[in-house]
């Protein structure tokens, strides 16, 4: 491989690849490629003609996520078809069975650079030295410089100590020559008079102004040619130099103007950029040397020990030390190098000890260091007993928190024992004066302790021995604190989960103490039971599993254990229903939920159980079986006193239509839904989706079938940007499966499809969803095969439907069974085809799924148009396919028919009867002109008269 510079693009074929830049060219324009496949492009080019194992792959673009060898596969075949890479007249990536892919493409010899000529740029003025080495910033840095080029006014925002500071001279010092040397660092830290910004710009620049109003005079310094000034910590003088920011950048066009602040300036023409915490070890067992130093905040801390110690390795014994260090120090770049500071003296071991015992010691840093960056007051132990009683017990108690709370919580948990909540209250405000309690979060407000405070302050509550009466407390608050969830289901979800999601790990530090050996596991028992809406809110249905098996576990036999029991097994059977292809469990759990409901005459959990037995048939392809328990559901919601019963009891009945092929009775249960949401007062208490969202899904799908395509698509366009903003996960799959990425299918739009599969994709890989990333798998698959690429797409959709094994009897996969059968068509297989549609018809009539029966007739008259035995049964199957269409009042599959029906008129010599059914047919759309199907019929037509 040639020698490359830094910055220089790999150039291959008619591509040029900038990985730093993350750009891939075609013939000097910019190539559209999605995220993780430009990864896995960046990472084989870098590694030529080397052969890098699957698992490898996996593990450097999904880093911590986990998923399987399918979404590589997806993302290689993505890549290779953007690439053109057909295996012939083009090569680039190629896999090797049973080792991994490798990239065989040729490099391009670059031209030799023409000499430039020798420029001497004088130093910026007052430009602060760079760190020796910026460790896990890099990439951060290489944006910020870029986009400079873009936009004019950027600030770096963060919290104190995290790094801004540092980032932003690197970013000067390399920007310096594009200025030609004029970048100026003006530091607004030891400002305390904001009527004094002007004349301090004017200072760092070299001015000397007099005039009482030195702006007129800045501006014409920087009207003279390019300048980036550098405004480092804004954060107190924000109102004064924002609106002199705005007007320097509005009239000094070739100036640029890089801020760091605690917050942004809220300017126009502002762009943020948010700088986070060093990423940090994870807290697990048994983390070698290399896994601990490949995370930047390890990095820094051993780079700063070399700094100040001379060269140093890190051994496997203290490497978790390291990593713990890190953690409790928050990823904060100025907390860790001044912790690395003390190793010289402490060791490792010492220094990973000062954070957890007592000490008396103030840690500094660099000597050149601006002085708000040369200390960290780390004097735990002193600044403790300096406490008075109050604010000593109330900092011990809080410290039971896992991550931040809420004052209300603070009150309730650390109150008693002589302390009033007022006077805890009045603690709180006190300590965090003292910095030992940190505001968090800017919606509410809500508190936290630093790992370092936290963990010294939870030492001091067991030496008192108080731990177990402040742990119930805080088990007895979240019990209390969850109780009123489920009638706060009305709120919006990101409302709702602003105020009950951030408690989660709260509510696992509670269950973890109550099912303890030193807890109380009827408190347990009660909070699981309270917690259920939050992990079905959040897509938690594998926790939800397992805590609802502990708690049951735990749970004594008796009746009068009858109704929380009820109420553990129907978060059991939900969470299996919804859970990890676990479905086939639920049943009878949710048989016994509601035979328990039955006994105890309970409506709502009687309700719960009926939908969740319901669904299970749907799941289970039992489409008979889920109308008449819907139909059972209908009638035990129509005395209900909340009015949403009757609404979840015409959705459920209405899924049942569509998917047994009666669309027009079907359109009017789930009309009936919608004409009444605007009524619905409160989140169904047993429905885990969100109901408006949902409803509209369906009724894209059913509005489809009817033939109502402009509606339709309409309805999915908005569909998505509610399921976005909604923010439940679970939701949002069902969003994009149930009708978006099928209706881009059908329409003929396969650039959306792609689109939105991809997406799709990606957010159940996010968010570990494996059911719906399955589907997501296959359907990008079939995309492929309707896009023209038959070659790669039709093995890919056969593999990833037989990796989903069971699943792909869910109703969600029945569509991709028929594309797999029409692949096998456009493949010239015709017999694999028609093995494939005897199966799936087979299958649907078995379990009365016929809401696509009249597709699957007419995938198998084309089949039998080209088989050579059976072509003269072909026009059988396409009447008998228009018959099903037209009694179930599916007017799109009636479409689809007719245009199979009229071609094969056409090739029996029948023209004037094949102009006639698709004029009768396509004549009484009136939607849908621009679908591909309505085009075809056209032009069928047009060749006909």
């Amino acid at each position: 491989m040639p020698a490359r510079s830094e910055d220089s693009a790999i150039s291959f074929g008619p591509f040029r690849l900038f990985p730093k830049s993350r750009l891939l060219e075609k013939e000097g324009s910019p190539l559209h490629v999605g995220g993780r496949a430009l990864d896995i492009l960046i990472f084989l080019a870098e590694r030529p003609g080397e052969v890098v194992d699957k698992r490898e792959l996996v593990k450097r673009i999904w880093a911590d996520v986990n998923v399987d060898e399918g979404s590589l596969r997806f993302h290689v075949a993505a890549l290779r078809k953007a690439l053109g890479d057909t295996g012939k007249s083009a090569r680039y990536v190629v896999n090797v069975p049973g080792r991994g892919y490798c990239f065989v493409a040729s490099f391009a010899q670059p031209a030799p650079a023409a000499a430039q000529p020798t420029v001497d740029i004088l130093p910026p003025r007052s430009l602060p030295t760079p760190l020796s080495k910026m460790v896990g910033r890099e990439e951060i840095v290489e944006k910020i410089s870029n986009g400079l080029s873009l936009h004019r006014f950027m600030t770096v925002v963060g919290p104190g100590g995290i790094g801004k500071t540092a980032v932003a001279v690197t970013v000067g010092h390399r920007r310096s020559a594009d200025f030609g040397g004029r970048v100026f660092f003006v530091d607004f830290g030891p400002l305390r008079d904001a009527s004094h910004i002007a004349t301090s710009i004017a200072s760092a620049l070299g001015l000397t102004i007099s005039a009482e109003d030195p702006t007129p005079a800045l501006l014409t310094f920087l009207k003279t040619g390019p300048a980036l000034l550098i405004f480092d910590s804004c954060e107190h003088v924000l109102d004064a130099l924002a609106p002199l920011v705005e007007r320097i950048v509005r009239e000094a066009p070739q100036l640029r103007v890089l801020a760091t602040s605690r917050e942004s300036f809220r300017s126009e023409g502002e762009r943020i950029f948010r700088l986070f915490p060093l990423d940090c070890p994870p807290e697990r067992e048994g983390l070698d040397v290399a896994e601990v130093l490949a995370y930047p905040a390890a990095q820094l801390f051993v780079e700063r020990i070399a700094q100040s110690s001379g060269p140093f390795q890190l051994s496997a014994e203290e490497a978790p030390l390291v990593a713990s260090i890190c953690r409790r120090l928050d990823g904060i770049a100025l907390a860790i190098e001044l912790a690395a500071g003390r190793v010289n003296a402490y060791g490792i071991a010492g220094t990973a000890s000062l954070l957890d015992s007592r000490f008396s010691l103030q840690w500094r840093g660099r000597r050149t260091a601006v002085p708000r960056h040369q200390t960290l007051a780390a004097a735990l132990d002193w600044s403790y007993d300096l406490l008075p009683p109050a604010e000593s017990a109330t900092l011990r108690r809080l410290s039971v928190f896992a991550g931040p709370f809420a004052p209300e919580a603070a009150a309730s948990v650390a109150a008693g024992d002589g302390l009033s909540a007022s006077e805890t209250l009045e603690a709180i405000d006190s300590l965090v004066t003292k910095s030992l309690i940190s505001p968090y979060g800017s919606r509410t407000l809500r508190y936290r302790l630093l790992d370092t405070t936290r963990t010294y302050a939870h030492a001091k509550l067991n030496e008192l021995g108080e731990t177990g009466r402040v742990a119930r407390r805080h088990a007895e608050h979240f019990r209390d604190f969850f109780e009123h969830a489920d009638a706060d289901a009305s709120t919006p979800l990101p409302e709702w989960l602003s105020v009950y999601g951030a408690e989660l790990d709260n509510v696992r530090a509670a269950l973890n103490w109550a099912f303890g050996p030193d807890g109380d596991t009827t408190l347990g028992i009660a909070l699981t039971a309270a917690a259920v809406t939050l992990w079905v809110r959040l897509s938690l249905f594998a926790e939800c599993r397992e805590r609802a098996k502990t708690a049951l576990a735990a749970l004594g036999d008796g009746e009068d254990n009858d109704r929380i029991r009820m109420q553990l097994l129907a978060a059991l059977g939900w969470s299996l229903m919804y859970g990890e292809g676990r479905a086939r469990e639920a049943r009878p759990i949710l048989e016994t939920t509601l035979e328990l409901a039955d006994r105890l005459d309970d409506k709502d959990f009687r309700l719960r159980a009926l939908w969740g037995l319901c669904i299970d048939q749907f799941n289970n392809g039992q489409f008979g079986k889920a109308r008449a328990l819907a139909d059972r559901f209908a009638t035990a919601a129509a005395n209900s006193p909340d009015r949403t019963d009757v609404m979840l009891g015409d959705r459920l009945t209405a899924v049942a239509l569509h998917y047994l092929g009666e669309q027009n009775e079907a359109r009017v249960r789930i009309d009936r839904v919608n004409a009444s949401l605007h009524v619905l007062a409160e989140k169904p208490k047993i429905f885990p989706l969100d109901l408006r969202i949902s409803t509209q899904y369906f009724r894209a799908r059913i509005l489809w079938l009817q033939g109502l395509a402009d509606q339709a698509q309409a309805l999915a366009a908005r569909n998505i940007e509610e399921g976005r903003a909604n923010g439940h996960a679970l939701t949002f799959c069902s969003v994009l499966g149930q009708a978006t990425c099928p209706i881009a299918f059908w329409s003929g739009d396969f650039e959306a499809a792609e689109r939105h599969g991809a997406e799709l994709l990606e957010h159940t890989e996010r968010h570990a969803i494996r059911l719906w990333g399955l589907w997501a798998r296959a359907f990008n698959a079939a995309v492929m095969v309707r896009r023209g690429d038959v070659a790669t797409g039709l093995p890919l959709l056969r593999e990833e439907l037989n990796r989903a094994g069971d699943a792909r009897f869910l109703p969600r996969f029945l569509p991709l069974l028929g594309e797999l059968a029409a692949g096998f068509l456009e493949a010239d297989q015709i017999d694999r085809g028609l093995d494939v549609i005897e199966d799936v018809l087979t299958r649907c009539n078995d379990r009365q799924e016929l809401w696509y029966l009249s597709e699957l007739t007419r995938i198998k008259g084309e089949l039998m148009l080209r088989s050579v035995r059976h072509s003269g049964d072909a026009e059988a199957f396409f009447r008998e396919a228009m018959r099903i269409a037209v009694q179930q009042g599916a007017r799109f599959w009636e479409l689809r028919c007719a245009t199979s029906l009229a071609r094969f008129m056409i090739g029996a010599g029948q023209n004037a009867q094949a102009l006639a059914i698709l004029q009768n047919v396509s004549g009484s759309f009136t939607e849908g002109a621009d679908i591909v199907d309505m085009r075809s019929a056209r032009a069928l037509m047009a060749q006909l008269r």
